[in-house]
């Protein structure tokens, strides 16, 4: 353990990691892995290129003796990885880690929910972008439903998981559910997370004109509801969130494009190949693999973290503008997760 926090260039220090377990999807979501780009020929990752779950584990001691208490495992869609309760198990077993949460499409939990539960996940964040039928089946790129999604968030909530549900908001797709969804979760007091539609990647038509911005989606919900701020649990926390004053339930937003929070960021990336990003929108990542696989020793591959760190000047939403993030070469988000 280092006697001092690790810290960046710009004084931030490294408390989140967000892990990759594969790239893989079943979904074709339209501002994430639109169809139009992963074809049935699509070449994803090869088993033997993706790290294993022992490589994973090792990497994340690592960042946890550097400051990380949080891990979130993402993907492509992490459910799609074989074993992922018995790594779970093994992450619970590091001593420093206090939370761990997953991000799922939701799709697969019926198999998986009560696997995972016991291995000691308690925290789920499902994304549903619409409850109108015909514009989730447009937007997940496979004409499915919002029933199975629902019937899964409730079957995760009885089996004891809080749940958190991430809406990307979309100009003009799926804009008219924000009070419908909003209604429906308020009444089952599920938290809801707006998300603005962001430039991750090359490939899913972003433009400015397609944002809805939080202070947009908030004027509407006012409308409707009497809301109230919440203060930020923790140093970092992204999401800016509001209460219904009439109930306990809470909205959120994700503001990377019209309110940045770079001057907070404290999240780490590491992709299921063991790219090590400092950015959701960085276009190149440190190979950690390279070094696992040639053998480097623990303070080898720990420096080369602390390196990777303390270099980090990252502020893509800060100097966001449309011309880079038409032009900047970023990495997509299925690959490094979102």
């Amino acid at each position: 353990m280092r006697s001092h926090p690790l810290k960046d260039s710009l004084l931030r220090p490294m408390r989140d990691l967000r892990l990759s377990v594969t790239d893989r999807c079943n979904f074709r979501c339209t501002y994430c892995m639109p169809k139009e780009v992963y074809g049935h020929d699509f070449a994803f990752l090869p088993k033997c290129e993706l790290l294993s779950f022992e490589e994973m584990e090792r990497l994340i001691r690592f960042f946890v003796s550097l400051g990380v208490e949080k891990i979130r495992l993402t993907g492509g869609e992490p459910l799609l990885r074989p074993g992922l309760p018995g790594f779970i198990n093994r992450i619970r077993s590091i001593e420093g880690v206090e939370d761990i949460g997953l991000t799922t499409n939701g799709s697969l939990l019926g198999q998986q929910a009560q696997p995972l539960y016991e291995a000691g996940l308690r925290r789920l964040n499902i994304s549903l972008d619409a409850l109108d039928p015909g514009i989730f089946g447009r937007m997940n790129g496979r004409g499915i439903g919002p029933a199975h999604i629902l019937e899964q968030i409730e079957y995760a909530r009885k089996i004891g998981f809080t749940v958190k549900v991430n809406m990307v908001v979309q100009k003009g797709v799926n804009d008219s559910e924000i009070l419908p969804m909003a209604d429906y979760f308020k009444e089952r007091g599920v938290t809801l997370r707006f998300i603005e539609f962001m430039d991750a990647g090359n490939g899913n038509g972003w433009s400015y004109a397609s944002v809805v911005t939080k202070q947009e989606i908030l004027e509407l919900l006012r409308k409707a509801y009497e809301l109230e701020p919440v203060e930020q649990s923790y140093f970092g926390e992204v999401a800016q969130r509001y209460r219904y004053k009439d109930s306990s339930a809470e909205i959120g937003f994700i503001t990377s494009v019209s309110e940045s929070f770079c001057s907070s960021c404290t999240r780490a990336r590491l992709s299921s190949d063991g790219k090590l990003y400092t950015c959701l929108f960085a276009g190149e990542g440190f190979d950690l693999r390279k070094l696992l696989r040639s053998g480097a020793d623990d303070t080898h591959i720990l420096n080369a973290i602390v390196e990777v760190w303390e270099r980090r000047a990252d502020r893509y939403s800060d100097e966001r503008t449309e011309q880079t993030a038409t032009n900047r070469n970023k990495i997509g988000m299925s690959y490094i997760g979102g």
